[in-house]
C-alpha cells in the first residue's frame, strides 16, 4: 500500500523518517519561485543539497567499472548563484551525481522509491529511479542524467526528487546497519561492492 501525506507525516513526527520535514508543498522561498519540495498527496519532495555535486568527466577510452570505480572520473560541480537561484551545471550528454539535503530513516515495514519531477523531466533532466530499501538511514545519493544537447541547470535547496512510501508486512530480510551504503553523509557516495 503507498502511504498518503497523512501517514508520511505520522511516520516524520513520530519516527523521524524525513529531517528537515516540511509538511507542505513548498513552492516559494522568500518572494522567489522554487522547483517544489516538502509533503504531497502521496510522496514527498526532496531537495538536492548544495553541499556536493559531481560530473562525469568527458574522456574518451576510460571504462566505467562499479567494483572498481575510480574517483577521478568525477569532477566536482562548481555552486553558482544568480536571480533564479543556486544551481550546478549539468553539461549536455552528461551524468551527475548529488544529495539529498533530507536525511531519510526508512522504518523496517517500509519501501521508498525514488522517481524524478516533471518539471526536470519536461528538460530532458532523468533522475535515475532507485530503492530506499527497508531500514536504510540515510542522505539519499541522487543520479541525474542530461539527456539533452543542451546544458541544464540542477537547482540546490529545491525539489530535485520525489520519494514514494509503501508499506508492506514487516520482512524477515532488512536493510542493516553494516550494508555498504547505510548511514550516508550529505555528501556523494560512490559505488562501491
Amino acid at each position: 500500500m503507498i502511504l498518503n501525506s497523512q501517514q508520511i507525516r505520522w511516520f516524520c513526527e513520530h519516527q523521524d523518517m524525513i529531517s528537515p520535514f516540511v509538511d507542505h508543498q513548498n513552492r516559494n522561498i522568500g518572494k522567489k519561485r522554487v522547483i517544489s519540495y516538502g509533503l504531497g498527496g502521496f510522496g514527498y519532495d526532496l531537495r538536492l543539497s548544495e553541499k556536493d555535486f559531481r560530473v562525469f568527466r568527458r574522456t574518451g577510452g576510460d571504462i566505467i567499472d562499479p567494483k572498481s570505480f575510480d574517483a577521478d572520473h568525477l569532477f566536482s560541480s562548481r555552486l553558482i548563484e544568480d536571480g533564479s537561484g543556486k544551481y550546478f551545471i549539468l553539461p549536455g550528454h552528461s551524468y551527475g551525481l548529488g544529495v539529498s539535503v533530507e536525511r531519510l530513516s526508512i522504518p523496517k515495514h517500509i519501501e521508498a522509491l525514488f522517481i524524478g519531477k516533471s518539471t526536470y523531466a519536461r528538460c530532458g533532466i532523468i533522475v535515475n529511479m532507485t530503492p530506499g530499501e527497508n531500514g536504510w538511514i540515510g542522505n539519499l545519493t541522487i543520479e541525474i542524467s542530461n539527456s539533452a544537447p543542451v546544458d541544464a541547470k540542477i537547482y540546490a535547496n529545491e525539489g530535485v526528487c520525489q520519494a514514494l512510501f509503501f508499506s508492506g508486512e514487516l520482512p524477515e530480510i532488512v536493510y542493516e546497519s553494516s550494508r555498504k551504503y547505510q548511514n550516508q553523509p550529505e555528501r556523494v557516495v560512490l559505488p562501491k561492492i
